[in-house]
């Protein structure tokens, strides 16, 4: 990618909100240059770790019928409140890791590569637990889910996300230690520039340019600390950019603002617009 333009997904969750379906999603995106989309599964059903075989093989139709391709799945337990990565109750594990597993057939079905867990909700732990205790118990819960990702071609993302969404894994180094626990080529971690602008003790490009080379970083999700797309606030996304580009880094950037800018479509156009200026200008 150091050489052509680089390879942008976006995630969904903006664009259905504002009522566009799966098709009309992927047909405005590539309109603006995309080339992907990272589904959120609540956005495609209610209990999406149920989608079939031949719903979502019908969903990726759509997708790649618009010249996109979905590129992984994030957000994904949305639609299950009621579960927690973080409890010590082996039923509700035990359901979790059901869904999980669906979640990893869905994702496969639909063409995608990464999993991204970030869903804070679901992770939350008690003030007076020491964090690596609850890494272990974590990491033991994400053996299997690893090996199962594995097995469809799947990389798992464990994403650090800021200390005012949850207590769990606030840096990517406190993900490199759950990642070493598990032990798996399958599992890794990744940076989303928004968390690691409010969490990291350095800047974000400067965390990209220590993190990226060591191999534990397998994803990248673009938004600004303030939530909105790159571009739209405060945050140096030239620099942030010219450091991902000068890595080598060859897979997809995914954008994944929470705010608009007047709508989601102007919102996903200004991102794409912003992240290919500033890759050409870091050539």
């Amino acid at each position: 990618m150091t050489g052509r333009a680089p390879f942008l997904s976006f995630c969904n969750e903006l664009l259905a909100e504002e009522g566009l379906g799966l098709a009309e999603q992927a047909r405005f995106c590539a309109a603006v240059g995309y080339q992907g989309l990272e589904l959120a599964p609540a956005t495609l059903a209610g209990t999406p770790h149920l989608v079939s075989s031949a719903q979502a093989a019908e969903m990726r139709k759509l997708v790649e019928g618009e010249g996109l391709v979905v590129t992984g799945l994030h957000w994904l337990l949305t639609a299950y409140p009621h579960l927690s990565l973080t409890s010590r109750d082996p039923r509700q594990l035990a359901e979790l890791k059901d869904v999980m597993l669906g979640l990893l057939d869905l994702c496969a079905a639909l063409g995608g590569k990464i999993m991204v867990h970030g869903s804070p909700g679901q992770r939350q732990i008690d003030a007076q637990e020491a964090l690596d205790d609850a890494i272990a118990r974590v990491a033991d819960f994400f053996g299997p889910i690893a090996e199962a990702a594995a097995a469809r071609g799947l990389t798992y993302c464990f994403e650090p996300l800021s200390a005012r969404e949850t207590r769990f894994i606030n840096t990517v180094s406190q993900a490199e230690r759950l990642v070493e626990k598990v032990g798996h080529e399958a599992f890794r971690t990744m940076i989303d520039t928004s968390a690691a602008g409010q969490s990291e003790d350095m800047p974000v490009a400067d965390l990209i340019r220590r993190k990226l080379p060591g191999g534990s970083i397998a994803h990248i999700q673009l938004n600004d600390t303030d939530r909105g797309a790159p571009g739209t606030g405060g945050d140096p996304f030239a620099d942030i950019i010219a450091a991902i580009r000068q890595a080598g880094w060859d897979r997809p950037l995914a954008l994944e603002p929470f705010k608009t800018i007047g709508d989601a479509r102007a919102t996903a156009a200004y991102g794409a617009a912003t992240v290919r200026a500033y890759w050409e200008a870091a050539a």
